[in-house]
Formats: C-alpha cells, sequence, structure tokens
C-alpha cells in the first residue's frame, strides 16, 4: 500500500477552515436569536429626558414645557435696532510721543485698542481718561478720534 496523499499541512487547513465555518454558523444563530425584528414599535423608541439623556421610560406629561417656536432661537441672536453711541472712555495704558503709537483700555468692554497719533485730537499722555471712536482695520480696532475727558 501507498502512503496517504494528504499530508500534515493539509490536515491543518482543513481543519481551520471547518472551524471557522463552524464559528461563522454560531454567529449567525446568535445574531438571529438576538434580532430586533418583530419587537412592537414601544419596543424599539427612546426618549430624551430634560437633561439631554436616553431613556427607555416615556416623558411624564404633567412635566411637559409649552415653548412656542418663534422663542427658539438658531445661530446669532437678531441685533436690536437701537442706536449705539459710538464714542467710548477709556484710560491710556500705554502712548510712546517719539513713535506716535499707544493703547487705550476701553472702561466698558475692558479691552485694549491700539491708537495712533494720526486718531488723535489734542495730545495725551499714559493715564489720561479720553473719549475715542473705534474703526476696524485689517490688523484689528483702532482708536480715532481720540479727546480728553475734561
Amino acid at each position: 500500500m501507498g502512503k496517504s496523499q494528504e499530508t500534515f499541512n493539509k490536515k491543518e487547513k482543513e481543519k481551520k477552515k471547518l472551524k471557522k465555518r463552524k464559528e461563522k454558523e454560531e454567529k449567525k444563530e446568535e445574531r438571529k436569536a438576538n434580532s430586533s425584528k418583530g419587537q412592537s414599535l414601544e419596543d424599539m423608541l427612546m426618549y430624551i429626558d430634560e437633561d439631554g439623556n436616553f431613556t427607555s421610560t416615556p416623558p411624564d406629561p404633567k412635566k411637559k414645557k409649552v415653548t412656542k417656536a418663534g422663542d427658539i432661537e438658531i445661530g446669532v441672536p437678531k441685533h436690536s435696532n437701537e442706536p449705539i453711541d459710538p464714542t467710548r472712555t477709556g484710560i491710556v495704558t500705554f502712548f510712546n510721543e517719539s513713535k506716535g503709537y499707544g493703547f487705550i483700555k476701553d472702561l466698558e468692554s475692558q479691552q485694549s485698542v491700539f491708537v495712533h497719533a494720526k486718531g488723535l485730537m489734542e495730545p495725551i499722555k499714559e493715564d489720561n481718561k479720553v473719549t475715542f471712536e473705534t474703526e476696524m482695520t485689517p490688523k484689528g480696532a483702532n482708536a480715532i478720534n481720540v479727546k480728553l475727558v475734561k
């Protein structure tokens, strides 16, 4: 009699194939057992509570809040049509007379605004209280029409 044509390697490959098929069949059976097919609509619904968390219990109708669709703001809030006073007050935090520029700290917003000597109506020094208007430039806000408060 001759030797078997099946080698050890071939037998191992066949065993692996059978094992994979068996695992695949087991996974298929598990999916069938745990499938959500056939569930009622109520079983599949999820609710969101007042904190934004998912829950399976429906909300209490007594705690229902009525909101008008017009009250919901999506995006940027609308601007009011009230005229805004363009003049602001601030304190000069730094000013270099030789270079001709400095900074003014706005008293309302606490922001630092650049000021150049061209925007001055009268000479200023550090710690002076001034009124000014702002102008937007490519580099940011720039103070113009700067006057001392007396």
